[in-house]
């Protein structure tokens, strides 16, 4: 019997997008720099993670940290993104882009959704700053994405549940409506319940610190901590969904 819900685990690393496919992810986001929201991760760990996984690949396509309104160049550079995610047999790309007044860039988007094609894609949380949800709903169905990424408009997905039900009874089924954005083995199964969402989004993420013995100079932010997932949070999600 298939799985009726589905549990992507934002990876920032090879070692993360191994650690979720051992804890039982359906999917994976790679992306690099989640401390600023997630940006384009590296060639090198594209391939590698394609390389090592047997689950979904999808990669997130953002150039830099900020906004989500590209420069033409910033565009070119998204485009060249795409197409080696397609080189590379990756199972989507996870990708954004607003106009000035806060609606979806529908030309743009268009253009990187045909470029993708026959890859999954997802509109991320660009969506979270637009002015309106609703609209901003139909114009991302319209351009045939396979799945939308949003806490609700919200800092997380429990303080934007409302919203986020809302969005799933507007869109009927005509696109995946995924919760994303502090979901955790503590919050899973409410967030399911309240919003009616079949698929998630979370990171599991944990501190790790570093190996070095030795730690010298005074500059700081460097060499510290660093981000990984948690095999331990993403089994105790995956199971929580597979006994719903």
């Amino acid at each position: 019997m298939d799985k009726t819900y589905q549990l992507e685990i934002c990876a920032n690393s090879v070692l993360s997008a191994l650690t979720a496919q051992e804890g039982g992810a359906d999917r994976v986001e790679l992306c690099q720099n989640l401390d600023v929201g997630g940006t384009t991760p590296s060639l090198g760990q594209v391939w590698l993670t394609r390389a090592g996984l047997s689950i979904g690949v999808h990669v997130l396509i953002r150039p830099r940290a900020g906004d989500f309104l590209y420069t033409d160049t910033e565009f070119l550079e998204m485009k060249s993104d795409v197409m080696f995610c397609k080189e590379a047999k990756c199972d989507g790309v996870v990708i954004g882009m607003l106009l000035a007044d806060g609606q979806v860039d529908s030309l743009r988007m268009a253009e990187l959704i045909e470029l993708a094609r026959p890859m999954q894609v997802t509109f991320h949380r660009a969506f979270d700053r637009c002015r309106d949800p609703f609209e901003a709903l139909e114009a991302i169905i319209n351009l045939g994405c396979d799945r939308l990424l949003t806490s609700g408009l919200k800092n997380s997905a429990m303080e934007g549940v409302e919203t986020i039900a809302q969005l799933i009874k507007q869109a009927n089924g005509r696109i995946e409506v995924m919760p994303g954005s502090g979901i955790s083995e503590q919050n899973i199964t409410q967030i399911a319940e309240l919003t009616g969402a079949t698929s998630f989004h979370s990171s599991a993420k944990i501190e790790q610190r570093s190996g070095m013995d030795y730690v010298g100079g005074e500059v700081g932010g460097m060499g510290d901590t660093v981000w990984v997932s948690a095999k331990e949070k993403i089994r105790q999600m995956a199971d929580m969904l597979k006994n719903r």
